[in-house]
């Protein structure tokens, strides 16, 4: 293996690393590095990391490098229309889901022993999700939902700099060593 090739794999390397680091923290700062993501509408999870639930999204990004350059990706179905926004319609299938959760936010309610429900914070809280379930599972099939894009992987200028200056401090040190040498 000569010395290019070798200072190539080491780039591919260390940007791979690099960007899977800054991809991961995206889901941190709740934006695409300096742009932040859109809030959420919905009154499910108030305060709670936009598209960190159970955190699968989060760990299904992956990266594949091979000598001619770096693929990051997520095997989940859903991960592209979060990454990109668009419209989805609504099936049949969802309804059925948004139903359940519907049904699980108002089997979730305080009671007092006379069978009303508690007027403390955590019941308003599920009233307030419940309705939003509810609303959700009375939407008809076929009709569109918009997903804001939110991305999480791509290019952009951090992005860019970020290789720019993994391959500048590579072959600083490559010259540099090889300077040495001589």
């Amino acid at each position: 293996m000569s010395g290019i090739d070798i200072i190539i794999k080491r780039i591919l390397r260390d940007i791979q690393v690099e960007l899977g680091d800054e991809f991961d923290k995206n889901f941190e700062r709740q934006g695409f590095f300096s742009q932040s993501w859109q809030r959420r509408k919905s009154p499910t999870r108030p305060g709670g990391h936009i598209l960190v639930d159970t955190g699968g999204l989060r760990r299904s990004i992956s990266s594949k490098a091979d000598s001619t350059g770096i693929v990051f990706q997520s095997t989940l179905p859903y991960a592209a229309i979060h990454n990109e926004g668009g419209e989805i319609k609504v099936t049949r299938k969802m309804k059925r889901y948004f139903w359940h959760k519907y049904y699980e936010a108002t089997g979730s309610f305080g009671r007092k022993k006379n069978g009303q429900r508690r007027n403390d914070k955590r019941t308003v809280q599920l009233s307030t999700e419940a309705e939003f379930w509810k609303w959700m599972a009375l939407m008809k099939e076929g009709k569109s939902i918009k997903i804001p894009k939110r991305q999480f992987l791509g290019a952009s200028p951090e992005v860019e700099k970020a290789v720019r200056d993994i391959i500048e401090e590579n072959l600083t040190e490559y010259f540099e060593h090889e300077y040495n040498l001589q």
